[in-house]
């Protein structure tokens, strides 16, 4: 492991280019080997998790060309054409991967496929994939009934009408996957809302998908449309330098080409609610019963450091802003009065228990914050005085401390910072960029 030592830093000052998304490089690239047809994705996400997809769908018969400047040409297999591996599919740490892969393999008739990871994946459930596929006929054999490595075998498969039991955009996506080739009408119903790049790139490839109230629905089809792919600046991603613009007494920061997906920009509005001033051209929720839209919007983002005050994030906030949730811990360290979060679960389940990691890794930085069962309390702060945080290998705490350290009033050093190349490779040297 690599430590970094973050010192506090005066005002942040110039732009940087976010780094492409993840959840849409990801789903690029799979949507790419399912078509019939050549894939070409601009600004495709060059970092580890995003390079287990590569090597996922290669490894599935696609073929797969890396270009510069971020250019990748996948030459799909189709619907039913991934072959078998021959060995266990590594999807790395890539919890993305793990969960929307077997929608697709799943109805490969006759075909077994193994996926397995790293040691953080492997405490990672697929229990929530492995249940409504199951419904649809798929056999699905996961490691003590529950994590990886897991074995799916192919088979025919039959629509459901399925209920999340939580809001997941891994798990409504993995099911419409497997929806594609299963006969009659998968519907998937939301208790919230959550990420759509899915459908939106469902819409692209050709596939009619219906989204009304809090159900999203699709039938059998023949084939995907291979199609151009743009992706967009990660706002997961870009949510550490905003968070560190806004912390940063004199810091104003233009980040460009920011997604801007209005199920992507949860934090955004909790941000604004504490007070932090961040102007940009942000996307509208759309009307119940619009058509899906079938592309990404971006904007640049101009960031100023605020003062803040602390706010309350509700169970119906939690799906689009998971990722950032840790930061809005940190954020209530410096705001005037009490943070809360409340609903937030799916955090003990990520690449670390973030609950806890946030709660440990903040409180021995000097902050005042408790645990709960779904989430934490921030008592009002004001300061950080800094010292050392462990990433557990979790690249979003990797980032949490840095950006602590940066704001603090000593300095943090932080344990494992190589984690956050899973989705920024040039977090540092962004961060020292602007300082």
């Amino acid at each position: 492991m690599s430590d970094a030592f973050f010192a506090p830093a005066g005002p942040l000052r110039g732009e940087v280019t976010a780094p492409a998304d993840k959840s849409i490089s990801h789903r690029a690239a799979l949507f790419g080997a399912m078509s019939a047809g050549e894939t070409r994705i601009s600004d495709y996400l060059h970092a580890q998790d995003t390079a287990s997809t590569l090597h996922a769908v290669r490894a599935l018969g696609a073929q797969v060309d890396v270009l510069g400047s971020g250019e990748v040409v996948i030459g799909g297999v189709g619907l039913s054409g991934a072959r078998e591996a021959g060995a266990a599919i590594d999807v790395g740490n890539a919890g993305t991967l793990m969960r929307l892969l077997p929608g697709w393999l799943a109805a490969q008739e006759g075909r077994v496929f193994e996926l397995d990871g790293d040691a953080s994946i492997r405490r990672r459930p697929v229990d929530r994939i492995a249940e409504p596929l199951a419904r649809m006929g798929a056999v699905i054999e996961p490691t003590d009934g529950r994590y990886p490595p897991f074995v799916v075998r192919g088979r025919a498969l039959t629509a459901i009408s399925y209920a999340l039991p939580v809001a997941s955009a891994q798990v409504k996506s993995c099911v419409l996957l497997a929806g594609l080739s299963a006969q009659g009408t998968t519907t998937v119903t939301e208790p919230a809302p959550s990420r759509d790049h899915t459908e939106r790139m469902l819409a692209g490839a050709g596939v009619a998908v219906a989204h009304r109230g809090a159900d999203v629905s699709l039938a059998r089809v023949e084939a995907l449309q291979a199609q151009g792919l743009r992706v967009p600046g990660d706002p997961s991603s870009a949510a550490f330098v905003i968070a560190a613009a806004v912390l940063v007494p004199g810091s104003r920061v233009l980040v460009r080409d920011v997604g801007v997906n209005w199920t992507r920009i949860g934090f955004l509005r909790i941000l604004e609610r504490m007070g932090g001033v961040v102007v940009g051209s942000l996307e509208d929720v759309p009307a119940d019963g619009a058509p899906i839209a079938t592309s990404e919007p971006a904007s640049d983002l101009d960031v100023t450091a605020s003062a803040l005050r602390g706010t309350t994030v509700e169970a119906a906030e939690v799906p689009l802003a998971i990722d950032e949730l840790p930061l809005v811990a940190l954020l209530g360290c410096f705001a005037e009065g009490e943070t809360v979060v409340r609903g937030a679960q799916e955090l003990r389940v990520k690449e670390s228990d973030r609950i806890a990691g946030v709660v440990d890794g903040l409180r021995g930085l000097g902050a005042d914050i408790e645990a709960t069962p779904d989430g934490f309390v921030v008592a009002a702060g004001g300061k950080l005085r800094g010292g050392c945080i462990d990433a557990r290998g979790d690249h979003r705490m990797a980032m949490l401390g840095a950006v602590a350290g940066l704001a603090s009033c000593e300095g943090v050093r932080v344990i494992g910072m190589e984690a956050a190349a899973v989705s920024y490779p040039g977090f540092e040297e962004d961060l020292a960029r602007l300082g």
